[in-house]
């Protein structure tokens, strides 16, 4: 029998596509989901158990029937700006219910983990492209409940022998080649499906917030790494684990950064069309520069990223978009 592999939130974003590079690898993912923003045709053919990973008996009872080798966690909450405004509901789903979780797993025996972290735990960079060893001066609620989980699971590690992998990745981008997933948030935060939107004319416009940081063309850059690039990375280092791996933290980007203008112009080339553009304030938060050091993963973990082009990552999601906007 193929390891079976329990993926909370598995009918999110990056989860979902996970579940599916899980099952191409020859694994048997089973899915945990409160499907909150999550969607339930997302996980496709692969067995999807509804509930709130906060619920110790839900928990109980899932881990007690699918027995997994080894849990991976998409299940945090990712709006920064709502994090400020209710931290209260960031802490309880992102530390609180990841605790209760990883409680659970002692419980039934299961000491291998995958915990999808983030550039956020770094706050504003002092220093780019950003390895590993930079401090971790989160600046916001969401960066500081993944920097408490991670810092949880090492102490996990320690005193329980819970082993985990923590994967920090910068922008997420992209969607399925194959067509069958893609980015869906409601509402949408993140800058290429913003813009996908407006090329597809489900949205007038985009607003740059900001157009005089310390950068080449003023606007803020950041790095863009393909969804499909990650789902490689989780899967490389739950083989690692399952092969007797000690716990490790990671950072994963392509490496390079674009800005938010080159953004748009790869969009506008791609899709043909002429993306209008309103120009907005800063927002609170936003540093001028997120590049990702990632040597580390490449030397440990073997990673190398298929999908690095900006252009690539644009049109995979274009695809989706196109889909989504004609109801297909």
């Amino acid at each position: 029998m193929p390891d079976t592999i329990l993926v909370v939130g598995g009918a999110g974003y990056i989860g979902s596509h996970m579940v599916k590079r899980l099952r191409r690898a020859g694994f048997h993912p089973v899915v945990a989901d409160d499907l909150s923003s999550g969607h339930r045709e997302a996980v496709l053919d692969a067995p999807l158990h509804v509930g709130d990973i906060g619920d110790c008996a839900f928990v109980d009872a899932v881990l007690g029937e699918v027995r997994p080798a080894a849990v991976m966690h998409f299940a945090s909450f990712i709006q920064v700006g709502e994090s400020v405004v209710d931290p209260a509901r960031y802490y309880r789903n992102n530390v609180t219910a990841t605790q209760a979780l990883l409680d659970g797993m002692r419980a039934h025996g299961i000491d291998k983990f995958i915990f999808s972290s983030t550039a956020a735990i770094f706050g504003d960079p002092q220093y780019v492209p950003i390895d590993e060893a930079h401090p971790k001066v989160p600046i916001n609620p969401y960066g500081r409940s993944k920097w408490f989980v991670e810092q949880m699971l090492e102490d996990y590690d320690h005193a329980y022998g819970l082993k985990s992998v923590c994967l920090r990745y910068f922008n997420a981008a992209g969607a399925d080649p194959e067509g069958e997933l893609g980015e869906c948030h409601e509402p949408e935060t993140h800058l290429v499906p913003l813009l996908l939107q407006v090329a597809s004319g489900r949205r007038p416009h985009i607003t740059v917030y900001g157009e005089d940081y310390a950068t080449a063309d003023g606007t803020c850059i950041r790095d863009y790494v393909h969804v499909e690039d990650l789902a490689d990375a989780h899967l490389l280092a739950l083989r690692q684990l399952l092969a007797g791996g000690a716990s490790a933290r990671y950072n994963l980007g392509n490496g390079n950064g674009y800005s938010v203008r080159e953004v748009i112009e790869a969009v506008r080339r791609v899709t043909g069309h002429p993306i209008p553009v309103v120009m907005g304030a800063r927002r609170a938060g936003d540093p001028p520069a997120l590049v990702a050091d990632s040597r580390a993963a490449r030397a440990a973990l073997g990673w190398q990223p298929r999908h690095a082009a900006l252009e690539v990552i644009v049109a995979h999601a274009w695809a989706w978009e196109q889909r989504r906007a004609q109801g297909r």
